[in-house]
């Protein structure tokens, strides 16, 4: 009988986490459960590849592992987008050329 991949849930669960939270709350907090679900998924499948036949569950290791990285994706994203978005208001502040945008 095989027995559940020690891991293999909670990078599933921290690839779901970062991806949520990267859309809804805010990018660094995803960016943090991607790494913890990274590093989840990569204990796990080490752990696999020395005994396949011993574990099951192998597919939420792959699914966690994606999940984190478009997790990881969004993040970026957002931090890029926040830096343009601050960059603008910065640059329009400094120049104090306020009259043309009535």
């Amino acid at each position: 009988m095989n027995q559940q991949l020690p891991g293999a849930s909670s990078a599933l669960t921290m690839g779901i986490l970062s991806v949520v939270l990267s859309l809804f709350c805010c990018g660094p907090f995803g960016a943090i459960f991607s790494i913890i679900g990274l590093s989840n998924a990569k204990s796990a499948e080490n752990l696999y590849l020395q005994q396949p036949g011993e574990f099951s569950g192998y597919e939420n290791v792959k699914t966690g592992r994606v999940l984190s990285y478009i997790g990881i994706a969004i993040a970026v994203i957002q931090v890029i987008l926040g830096i343009i978005y601050f960059g603008v208001i910065i640059a329009l502040i400094t120049s104090g050329d306020f009259e043309n945008f009535d």
